[in-house]
C-alpha cells in the first residue's frame, strides 16, 4: 500500500460528486455484480476523469504567476 497524499485525498473527495451523479442514475440499489460493462466502465471513467480533473486544479492552483 502507499501514502495518499492530501491533495490525492482532497481529489478522490472531489471525484465523489460526479461518481455520485451516475450512481444516481443507476439506482443506488444495484448491486455491483449485476452492473453491465457500460455501466462499470462509466463509473470508471466518471472516477478517474474526476479525479485527474482536481488534481489539475490543485496544481494549477499551487502554481505560484510567472511574470516576464
Amino acid at each position: 500500500m502507499f501514502d495518499i497524499q492530501p491533495e490525492e485525498r482532497a481529489a478522490i473527495r472531489a471525484a465523489m460528486n460526479p461518481l455520485a451523479e451516475v450512481m444516481e442514475e443507476i439506482g443506488w440499489e444495484t448491486r455491483l455484480c449485476d452492473l453491465n460493462e457500460t455501466q462499470v466502465l462509466t463509473l470508471i471513467e466518471v472516477a478517474v476523469g474526476g479525479f485527474q480533473d482536481a488534481m489539475l486544479a490543485i496544481a494549477k492552483s499551487d502554481q505560484p504567476e510567472v511574470s516576464w
